[in-house]
Parts: structure tokens; sequence; C-alpha cells
């Protein structure tokens, strides 16, 4: 199997390189960077990248989250697709974690754990909230880092064009296509956006 890993960016210079560092250097993993018009340093970054990493490259799209990933998916050429905010760091093993919870045909795609990177209290409880709400619900939320097998993600249309909400959207449909995983291993996401702007 390959895994394409998929990160939509805009603006995200602070963040980007070490999410980038942080990948498994692999010969099956293809890494999409999906850039929605930029004006920092971010598409330095991931021009740097790409020209050291063969199996990366960067790819231009309209703004918005959905559409950036849903450019991505189209660019992409693995068998599985990882959808990573440029803010999330994955944990050691990833891919081999993703094949392996994908092993059973019956399963579609999933999501991880999250951790929130803050000593903020409310970091934490909102990461164990989420990952609750996750496993009762099948509900996730991109933070999650969910993964879908490319045909199924196919199959469903990719992500809805809507400005908010798009991942758990896609998750609703994605659980209803078939058994969908809430893995144990945890990625660890920046706070920021919960500081600045709260859930949404």
């Amino acid at each position: 199997m390959t895994l394409s890993v998929i990160i939509p960016t805009l603006n995200e210079e602070q963040a980007l390189g070490q999410t980038l560092a942080d990948l498994p250097s692999s010969h099956t993993l293809e890494i999409i960077i999906v850039d929605g018009g930029s004006t920092d340093r971010t598409l330095a970054i991931a021009n740097t990248f790409c020209a050291h990493t063969p199996m990366a490259q960067l790819v231009r799209a309209p703004t918005g989250r959905a559409r950036q990933m849903n450019e991505g998916a189209k660019a992409s050429r693995g068998d599985i697709l990882l959808f990573l905010h440029a803010d999330t760091q994955v944990v050691e093993g990833a891919p081999r974690i993703i094949e392996s919870a994908l092993a059973n045909p019956a399963v579609v795609g999933g999501r991880f754990d999250v951790r929130f990177a803050t000593r903020s209290g409310w970091g934490s409880i909102i990461g164990a909230l989420m990952n609750w709400r996750s496993r009762t619900s099948g509900i996730a939320t991109g933070d999650q880092a969910i993964f879908v097998r490319r045909h199924i993600f196919e199959r469903l249309g990719g992500f809805a064009d809507i400005p908010l909400m798009e991942d758990i959207e896609f998750s609703r449909r994605l659980k209803r296509a078939g058994s969908t995983v809430a893995l144990r291993q945890t990625v660890t996401t920046s706070f920021r956006r919960w500081e600045q702007q709260g859930p949404l």
C-alpha cells in the first residue's frame, strides 16, 4: 500500500516546517502540500522540502481547506489518503499503524487520538472530550488526522465544499460507508486556533 499525506496550508510558516520534519522517511510515503494562497514563508518552506524529498510535491489550489484537500487527493497516487493539518505532527510509525488498521478489508478509514501541544488544562480537557466523542460516535475532526481508502474517498465525492466543519461532515458520511477505527495512538496538534477563535 502507498500512503499519500495531504497537507493543506495557508500562511503556516510557523508550523509547517516541524510537521514536515516529523514525517517518516519512506519510499512508499507520498507527501502533497496544497497551498491556498499563502503570503508568508509557507511556499518557501514547502519548496525547499519538496526539492529534497523525492515523493513530495507542492500543489496550488483555491483558498478553502475542503477545496485544497480535494485537489491534493486528485494530485496524489496513494491507495490510502491521510489528511494532516499543517500544525499537526504524526505519531512515530504512523504509516505502519494505518496499514495495520486497514488490514481488515471491512475498515474504510479512521482517525487518531489527539493531544494538544499546550500546558493549558483546557487543552487536555478538550482533547480528552474530542477523543471520547469520536470513539463513541464515529465522528472525527481534522485535528485527529483522518485517513481513508482512496476508492472510498472518491466514491463519497471527497470533502463537501463548505467553509467550516468539512471534516465532521465527511466523517459522518465515511462511517456510513463501512467500519471506521478510532486509533489510540496520538497525533499532536497546536492549541492556537482554540486559544484565538474558540471551537470554530
